[in-house]
């Protein structure tokens, strides 16, 4: 899968309502060759903001939880690689530049709503010029940029 198609399948499934974070974490994983429902399914709440509370945007978190799954650490004995912290901090980086036109990284800043009312969640999902356009962007986005990352980190499956 190519960056550009990583972008084009993130937006799919985030247009199909999977969450932003579970869109970037399942694109990710199938760029290395990774297939894991349980992480796709754990990342789940860091939409909206982490559990809907506004804060960090669950794009970048998403993002974030792939690397993780290649590079970190899963029992106490192992170490993390390098690679988890530097590419992460790319991420971090990059899409702080990509969203600071919609005002910052928060969930609150981008999408501006308030997930706990009933109405401006319909609204977002509802209104096709809700600013749900500029998350589907976002997710796109980002989700060209990791492959990009991972192809460069030599995490991509079709890159071993």
């Amino acid at each position: 899968m190519t960056p550009e198609e990583m972008r084009v399948k993130a937006e799919e499934l985030f247009k199909k309502r999977m969450h932003c974070s579970q869109a970037l974490v399942a694109v990710g994983l199938e760029k290395m060759g990774m297939s894991s429902p349980e992480i796709v399914r754990a990342v789940g709440a860091y939409g909206g903001g982490i559990a809907s509370s506004g804060r960090t945007c669950g794009i970048l978190l998403g993002a974030i939880a792939a690397v993780s799954a290649r590079y970190g650490k899963s029992r106490p004995d192992e170490q993390d690689d390098p690679k988890m912290w530097l590419l992460s901090f790319k991420l971090s980086k990059a899409f702080a530049q990509m969203s600071e036109p919609y005002g910052g990284t928060n969930c609150a800043d981008i999408a501006r709503v308030n997930w706990k009312a009933k109405d401006e969640v319909k609204t977002f999902y509802g209104q096709p010029d809700s600013r749900r356009t500029i998350c589907t962007e976002l997710t796109g986005k980002l989700a060209k940029y990791l492959g990009e990352l991972l192809e460069e980190a030599g995490a991509a499956k079709d890159s071993e």
